[in-house]
């Protein structure tokens, strides 16, 4: 399976950097979010920023339900709220815990067509952005789930034999 082998796993030293600030959205950006949007889907995941993909780049791609998306440079202006929620990681295959993040963020960014943008989200789209800009700041989401929660999943046959 393409993804597997692109997903930089828990260890490797970019995943605990601070990536860097993308200064101009170029072909190379574009090929990266295209790249990003084939991998993530792939692995179907709900996110998936550059540091996993190991391009230390201020980049995640995301898709909820609604089709894959790109922000650059993303920046969380507010935070509302309170929730714990079950994540796992890409980069961390088979282990999942309790993490508790804002209900609600509003988020500014560049999107994948270079327009600056504002995003609120909420619920799993607010979740699924703090856990990535998590990434571009090095930290994983094991560094922030109440240890007590962590634990091993199962992971499903047909990711095995790929």
């Amino acid at each position: 399976m393409e993804s597997s082998e692109t997903i930089v796993r828990y260890g490797d030293p970019v995943l605990r950097a601070r990536a860097e600030e993308i200064e101009e959205i170029d072909d190379e950006i574009r090929e990266l979010i295209q790249r990003m949007y084939v991998i993530m889907a792939e692995a179907r995941g709900l996110g998936l920023a550059g540091p996993q993909v190991g391009v230390s780049k201020r980049i995640f791609t995301y898709d909820i339900g609604e089709g894959p998306h790109a922000l650059i440079n993303p920046k969380i202006l507010r935070s509302s709220g309170e929730e714990t929620g079950t994540e796992g990681c890409l980069s961390i295959p088979g282990l999942q815990g309790d993490v508790t993040r804002a209900e609600r963020v509003t988020v500014s960014g560049i999107n994948e067509n270079g327009d600056k943008v504002k995003i609120k989200a909420e619920g799993l789209m607010a979740r699924c952005f703090q856990h990535e800009i998590d990434h571009l700041d090095g930290k994983v989401f094991v560094d922030r789930a109440d240890p007590d929660t962590l634990e091993t999943v199962p992971i499903e046959e047909e990711e095995l034999e790929e």
